[in-house]
C-alpha cells in the first residue's frame, strides 16, 4: 500500500514539535487519526503557556540588565572612582527610600485596619514615620528640579556641591551623616542661650514671687554651668502652660528661637509658629511614651544617639551608657508633663541639654 507524503509529514511535524510521538502514530511511517491531533493539541496546551514564555524572557532581561550595571560598575569604580562613590551613594539612597516607603505604607495600611490611632502605634513604626514624613518634604524641591528634560545631570551637580541642603539621609555616607548633623546641632546650640535670656527677661512678668524666684534660680544654674535636675524643672512647669510662657502667650521673638531646636523656618507668622511647635512637641512626647512602653533597654545604640538627637542633645562624643543615661532622666521628665505643656518641653531641650554631661554641684 502506498504511503500518503501528506500522512508522513504531518506525523513527523507533530513529533518534531511536541517532542513525543502522539497516540495513534506508531513507529512506522503511517498516517495519524484526527483523535491523535485534538490529544496532542491538549497536551501541548497543559504543558506550554504564553505566560512562562513571558515570564521566561522577563528573567532573562533581568538577568542581562544586572549583568550589565554591575559591569558598568565596576568599570566607574575602576576609572572613575570618586564618581563611583556619589554613583552608589545614589543608588543606595533610593533603595533605602524605597524600602522606607514600602514600610510605612505597610504600617498605614495596619494601622487603618486595626483602627489605631497614630499616638498608640510601637515606637519604631512611629519614628519610622516620623523621618519619612520629614525626609519627603525635604526632598519636594529636588523632586520639582528633575521634572524637566536632561534636569537629571544639573540634580548630580547640585547633589556633589550642596549635599547637606539639597539631600535627606539617605543619600549621605556614614561620614557625611556625623558631619551634617555636628553642623545642624552648631546652628540651634547658636540659640541656647537666647532662650536662656528670654526666661530670664519673662520672669519680671512672673507675679507669683515663689515661681518667680524658682524661674531665676534655675536659669541661673544653667548659667553658671550646671546640669539641673528633673526636680529643678517641675517646681516651674505651671509657668509654661498658661502666661507668660505657654506656647500661645510667649512672645513671638522666643517663639523664632524655639523653631531652631526642631530645625523649623522661623519666617512665619507667630500663630504659625505656635501651632507648628505645639504639634513637633506633642508628636515628640508620644515618642516618648511609646519608649517608655517598648522599654528603654530595648534600643541599640544607633536608636539611643538619634532619640537623643532629636530631643536636642548632641550624641556626637558621648558614650552609649551617657546616652542611655540622659534619657532616661528625659524621660522621668517628660512622662509627668500634660499636654498642655509643650512650651517646658521645648524649653527643656535647652536646660537639660545645655550642660550635659556635666553633674550637677551639690
Amino acid at each position: 500500500m502506498a504511503l500518503s507524503c501528506r500522512g508522513v509529514c504531518r506525523g513527523a511535524s507533530l513529533i518534531l514539535l511536541y517532542g513525543k510521538r502522539p497516540v495513534g502514530v506508531k513507529a512506522s511511517l503511517c498516517t495519524p487519526r484526527l483523535a491523535s491531533a485534538k490529544s496532542s493539541s491538549l497536551w501541548f496546551v497543559r504543558h506550554y503557556s504564553p505566560s512562562q514564555a513571558r515570564h521566561g524572557i522577563g528573567r532573562s532581561i533581568v538577568t542581562g540588565l544586572k549583568w550589565a550595571n554591575e559591569k558598568y560598575e565596576r568599570f566607574l569604580q575602576r576609572r572613575f572612582p570618586r564618581f563611583y562613590m556619589l554613583y552608589h551613594t545614589f543608588m543606595r539612597g533610593f533603595r533605602l527610600l524605597f524600602q522606607d516607603g514600602k514600610e510605612v505604607r505597610r504600617i498605614v495600611a495596619r494601622m487603618l485596619s486595626e483602627q489605631t490611632q497614630h499616638q498608640n502605634l510601637p515606637y519604631r513604626d512611629m519614628e519610622k514615620i516620623r523621618q519619612v514624613r520629614r525626609d519627603l518634604i525635604k526632598a519636594i524641591p529636588l523632586v520639582i528640579i528633575s521634572i524637566p528634560p536632561f534636569a537629571n545631570y544639573l540634580v548630580f551637580i547640585l547633589m556633589y556641591l550642596y549635599p547637606r541642603q539639597l539631600l535627606i539621609r539617605h543619600f549621605w555616607t556614614p561620614q557625611q551623616l556625623v558631619e551634617f548633623q555636628g553642623v545642624y546641632h552648631t546652628q540651634r546650640a547658636q540659640h541656647h542661650w537666647a532662650i536662656v535670656k528670654g526666661l530670664e527677661s519673662t520672669s519680671t512678668s512672673v507675679q507669683d514671687s515663689r515661681l518667680k524666684s524658682r524661674l531665676v534660680e534655675l536659669c541661673s544654674k544653667v548659667r553658671s554651668g550646671v546640669h539641673p535636675v528633673v526636680s529643678d524643672v517641675h517646681a516651674v512647669r505651671t509657668l509654661f502652660s498658661g502666661p507668660p510662657l505657654g506656647i500661645k502667650k510667649m512672645y513671638a521673638d522666643q517663639k523664632r528661637h524655639l523653631c531652631a531646636l526642631l530645625f523649623l523656618t522661623p519666617r512665619l507668622p507667630g500663630f504659625w509658629i505656635g501651632r507648628r511647635l505645639n504639634t513637633h512637641a506633642l508628636e515628640l512626647m508620644h515618642l516618648d511614651r511609646a519608649i517608655i512602653r517598648l522599654g528603654l533597654h530595648q534600643l541599640n545604640d544607633a536608636e539611643l544617639r538619634e532619640a537623643c538627637y532629636v530631643r536636642g542633645l548632641n550624641p556626637d562624643r558621648l558614650s552609649p551608657g551617657q546616652c542611655r543615661e540622659w534619657l532616661t532622666q528625659w524621660l522621668q521628665f517628660s512622662t509627668h508633663l500634660k499636654e498642655s505643656e509643650t512650651s517646658l518641653y521645648l524649653h527643656c531641650m535647652v536646660l537639660l541639654t545645655i550642660n550635659y554631661p556635666k553633674h550637677p554641684r551639690h
